[in-house]
């Protein structure tokens, strides 16, 4: 008997689910149909049971990447949810606070590569980098990695090496994280001439915004110090997740249910909504779920937001009679020193929320210094259902016939951009 998440809890108000229950197995059937089937990108449904049985191997690489240079700070070389997903699971996990194991780099400017040299006190040596991009051919990663590969080789040579022993010195400081297929990743083939460490991959039918469970974010963590028994644990959570959320039996069926909310609500014609999020713990959530609105549900229209940061600035507008939203906050569960006026402010806006449109409060467990692993886990699952949940549930009630791939799994506008790029092909060795 599937029992619900007692690492995170919800409650909901203004939406009446008894409008859609006849429906439930409608939903679940047209999820569970697609996923992990080739070509559908959901491969992220089953992903934390089959990382569990690799975690030997991963923590085996991380503690290899640190001999292998003598360092122990990595440098994470990605944009999208190659970075995102791995900022979010730092954070919500109390790892990396003070950036003191896991530094990132994703910008193209001179100004943001001086400020990431200076991070590391100028000195490349200091760091190990980890390169994450599915094709090994995106332009904002390529740009970084090469620059890096430069003056490693040149700070090797500065020792006294030969142009060859840098190169290969320099090859010690990098672990590629990319399609397994050399055919189809130029990293891939970079990692393999140059003899870099290991095998980490992007999995097939894993979209980044989908990756938090990925080998990146996962080598990240290893590599920060999460313990191997917490990281099971967190996969052991998620899985339960997609176990709960291919469930016909609503009232455990969370995810389901955040889908339902945000379905209705565009249904009933309430096109701006807010989903925010309460702690410092969050503070990197926001980017990645930004992430996974912007290029799933596809609408710019929504809010994600860490409050109280956030709050005063933006409730004139939320509490506005002639503005029509609703709302979601994802609290901590606090047992510090500040509980009772965090509690007094969580139920401030509780009230608040629930008076002025539909509301659904989130609560999930914490440590110290973040959420426990079950909650890191369950919690990051969750999102990723409750976005294509969303677009199944409005398809279903309005009678449009869902595509063969879920349009939240696809982001085909994503290059339109790049078809702009004009001499935008970084050349290695040419660092301008």
């Amino acid at each position: 008997m599937l029992t619900k998440l007692s690492s995170l809890k919800t409650s909901f108000s203004g939406v009446d689910f008894s409008k859609y229950s006849s429906r439930v197995s409608e939903f679940v059937s047209e999820f569970s149909s697609r996923a992990n089937k080739e070509g559908k990108f959901l491969n992220w449904v089953n992903l934390p049971l089959e990382q569990i049985k690799r975690l030997d191997a991963i923590y085996s690489l991380a503690s290899a990447l640190k001999s292998n240079a003598g360092v122990s700070r990595l440098s994470v070389l990605g944009i999208g949810g190659s970075k995102h997903t791995v900022e979010h699971m730092l954070s919500i996990s109390g790892l990396n606070i003070n950036s003191e194991s896991v530094l990132f780099y994703s910008d193209v400017d001179s100004i943001s590569f001086n400020r990431f040299l200076s991070k590391l006190g100028g000195d490349v040596l200091s760091s190990s980098y980890m390169i994450a991009s599915k094709s090994g051919s995106t332009f904002e990663t390529k740009d970084g990695f090469l620059r890096i590969q430069k003056m490693l080789e040149d700070a090797y040579m500065l020792k006294g090496q030969s142009s060859e022993e840098a190169k290969k010195s320099a090859s010690k400081h990098f672990i590629a994280v990319t399609d397994k297929n050399s055919e189809k990743s130029e990293l891939r083939r970079t990692s393999n001439e140059n003899g870099w460490l290991g095998d980490l991959f992007i999995h097939d039918d894993v979209g980044g915004r989908f990756s938090a469970f990925d080998d990146h974010a996962l080598f990240a963590l290893a590599f920060a110090g999460m313990k191997k028994e917490d990281m099971e644990t967190m996969l052991r959570s998620a899985m339960e997740v997609s176990e709960l959320a291919l469930s016909a039996d609503l009232e455990t069926n969370d995810a389901l249910k955040e889908g339902i909310f945000w379905a209705d609500a565009k249904m009933n014609g309430i096109s701006a909504s807010v989903h925010q999020y309460m702690s410092s713990i969050f503070e990197n959530t926001v980017y990645w779920h930004a992430q996974m609105q912007n290029e799933s549900v596809k609408d710019t229209l929504k809010q994600v937001a860490k409050v109280p940061d956030a709050m005063h600035h933006s409730a004139e507008a939320h509490f506005n009679p002639a503005n029509k939203l609703v709302f979601a906050l994802t609290v901590p569960v606090d047992n510090g020193v500040c509980k009772s006026n965090a509690a007094a402010y969580i139920e401030a806006l509780s009230k608040s929320y629930e008076v002025t449109g539909a509301f659904f409060l989130e609560q999930v467990e914490t440590t110290d210094l973040g959420l426990t692993p079950s909650a890191a886990g369950a919690m990051t699952q969750l999102r990723a259902f409750a976005t294509c949940y969303q677009e199944i549930v409005e398809a279903v009630m309005s009678g449009k016939q869902l595509p063969e791939v879920l349009d939240s799994v696809l982001q085909p506008h994503v290059e339109f951009y790049k078809k702009n790029l004009k001499g935008g092909v970084v050349v290695p060795g040419r660092i301008g």
